[in-house]
Formats: C-alpha cells, sequence, structure tokens
C-alpha cells in the first residue's frame, strides 16, 4: 500500500455552520450550485458501526460542473458533558470530482472527529493530529436496470497508525444499490475492511456493514413535504445491529 500512496496533497476548507430547521438551495446561471440541509436522527452509525445517540446533521455543499466541496457535521444532544469527558462532534469536509459520464468519483476528505472540548484542531502535525485524511474512488455502472455502485475509501494520512508510529492506511469497501418499491426509495449496502484495520476493530478480512435504508416523504401542505428514513443495520464482526429513524430538512 506504501507503494501505491505516494503523494497526495489535501486542501483543507473551512467552514461555519450556523442553521438548523431552515434549508435553501440556490443555482445561477453559470450553473453554481448552494445547498444546506439537516438530518435528524435517533443514532449515529458510521460504516456499520455506533457512534453516539440522537444527533442533527447538518450539511453545507458547493458544487459547479463535476467539482464539489461539501462540509458534513454531527453533534449529539448532550453538548459538553464535563462529568463523562468528551460529547460527540465531528466535522468531515470533503472535495471530489466526477469525470463527466464515466460513474467515476475521486473524493479527498479531512475526517475530524475529536469531539467538544478536544480543541486543536488546526494541528496537523503526523503525530499528534486528530484529523484522518482519506481518499475515495466510486463507481456507478453505466446500467439504468442495475445502477449497483461500488467505492473503496483508504486513510492515508493522520491519526490511523499502529504502535510503532506507522500509517495504517486502513480501507473500506462499500457497494451499493438503489431501487424503489411503491412510494419507498430502497437503498441495499454491504460494506466490508479488505484486510487488518484496527480502525474497524478488524484483524483481517471482515464484513461490518449489511444495511437497509428505506425513503418516503409526509406531504405537509401542496408545497411542502417532509423526507423520512428509517435503516436498519447489522455488523457481522462486532455482533452488533441497529434501527435508525431520522428525517431531512431541505428545499
Amino acid at each position: 500500500m506504501n507503494s501505491i500512496i505516494k503523494k497526495i496533497v489535501a486542501a483543507v476548507v473551512t467552514v461555519s455552520l450556523c442553521s438548523f430547521g431552515m434549508a435553501k438551495a440556490s443555482e445561477n446561471e453559470t450553473g453554481v450550485k448552494f445547498a444546506v440541509q439537516s438530518d435528524l436522527v435517533s443514532s449515529y452509525i458510521w460504516r456499520g458501526m455506533y457512534q453516539t445517540g440522537a444527533s442533527f446533521q447538518p450539511t453545507l455543499a458547493f458544487s459547479v460542473a463535476g467539482f464539489s466541496l461539501t462540509a458534513w457535521g454531527s453533534t449529539d444532544f448532550d453538548g459538553y458533558r464535563s462529568s463523562e469527558g468528551l460529547a460527540n462532534k465531528e466535522i468531515d469536509l470533503t472535495a471530489a470530482y466526477t469525470f463527466g459520464a464515466s460513474g467515476l468519483t475521486l473524493s479527498i476528505a479531512d475526517l475530524w472527529w475529536a469531539g467538544q472540548g478536544a480543541n486543536k484542531y488546526f494541528n496537523f502535525k503526523s503525530h499528534e493530529t486528530a484529523h484522518h485524511f482519506e481518499a475515495g474512488l466510486a463507481y456507478t455502472l453505466p446500467l439504468e436496470k442495475f445502477p449497483l455502485s461500488l467505492t473503496w475509501y483508504t486513510m492515508f494520512a493522520g491519526q490511523d497508525k499502529d504502535a510503532d508510529g506507522n500509517q495504517n492506511y486502513s480501507s473500506y469497501v462499500e457497494l451499493n444499490y438503489p431501487f424503489s418499491v411503491k412510494c419507498v426509495d430502497l437503498t441495499a449496502t454491504c460494506g466490508l475492511v479488505p484486510y487488518e484495520a484496527p480502525q474497524y476493530y478488524t484483524n483481517g478480512f471482515a464484513v461490518t456493514n449489511v444495511a437497509l435504508k428505506g425513503t418516503t416523504a409526509i406531504k405537509i401542505t401542496d408545497s411542502f413535504s417532509l423526507p423520512i428514513f428509517a435503516q436498519a443495520i447489522w455488523n457481522p464482526r462486532l455482533e452488533d445491529a441497529h434501527l435508525v429513524f431520522g428525517f431531512t430538512l431541505k428545499p
């Protein structure tokens, strides 16, 4: 893996998110798009692993042509728990480029989940930082009746290190297949870790995320519907299971 990943330049974009309960999207004549939305989930599950309980998860996104910049965050309801340590707080920044109609997307992400009160967000020293830098490569089959997508993620820098201070290059592979049944949009997911990765609590190949997500909408008025979703998630590696409910506020 060291011979494959040699040189990647990560650009860090700092964005201030201060909105919940409102969502707006705009598009100008040049094709530039901005979008703001927020999810409220009963629990936060990441790649089959439990992170925290009920959480707000806002998104701020910018895109033009095939390029996009996205800021995504998650904050639980506990705030700062002085008696128990740090409350959950995550900020993920992602730059991605989709190569036309090829179905191929390349992404670079900065994942930070050190928690409220950890501070030192701007410490990027290799052996001190709490950031995880991850590269992703996604491909969707060009088949209208079988739009299966495959994504490979690898952490190439940051906190993902072994006891000797060497990079683990923890990787995660995910397959997603979207389909619909009547008025419900469904997505079947299978996520796996191809080799040993302490980040995912694996000592070799393991399936860590088997899920089915259903999304529909509740009509509130003639001009507004509230998207809701439920997701059943199983982690065979950890012998764990979750059922998540949430809704999305967006234009």
